[in-house]
């Protein structure tokens, strides 16, 4: 039977029979590798150390916003609603207190949720000038001029 060469060599060297001298410049042979990897390591360039984000942190909203995203969060912190994204402000529909609807033109149709619980919408047109009552409930809306804020 044939025995690999590993098991040989592994035998040869368990009982000596390579010498002293010969195990010496296999030692010599292995240290001189360690060492010239090392110096291969040593003459690369070390990696640049760098931040992952700018100094000044994260940017907001307002500093990375352009065009009309941009015009719509000045307008929006200066109080105004130009692109009506706000919840309507509620109004008590008296007379002296009429919810308002803007309009770009001189009438609108509006629709009127009488009762809370009401399915059915009442339909009507509101036209500019003095408020209107709705014709089912009585609840008053008043038409006030809109422009376009493009």
């Amino acid at each position: 039977m044939r025995q690999s060469a590993a098991v040989v060599l592994r035998h040869q060297c368990a009982s000596g029979a390579f010498g002293a001298e010969a195990e010496a410049e296999m030692a010599a042979r292995l240290l001189r590798a360690a060492v010239r990897a090392s110096a291969l390591c040593r003459r690369s360039p070390a990696p640049v150390l760098s931040r992952g984000m700018a100094a000044g942190g994260i940017p907001t909203d307002e500093q990375q916003a352009t065009g009309l995203e941009k015009r719509v969060l000045k307008s929006l912190k200066a109080g105004a609603d130009p692109y009506s994204v706000l919840k309507p402000k509620q109004y008590a529909g008296s007379k002296d207190d009429p919810h308002i609807v803007p309009s770009i033109n001189n009438k609108r149709l509006v629709g009127c949720v009488c009762e809370e619980d009401n399915t059915a919408i009442v339909w009507f047109w509101l036209h500019e000038g003095e408020p209107q009552r709705c014709p089912s409930c009585g609840s008053h809306y008043k038409l006030v001029p809109h422009e376009l804020p493009h």
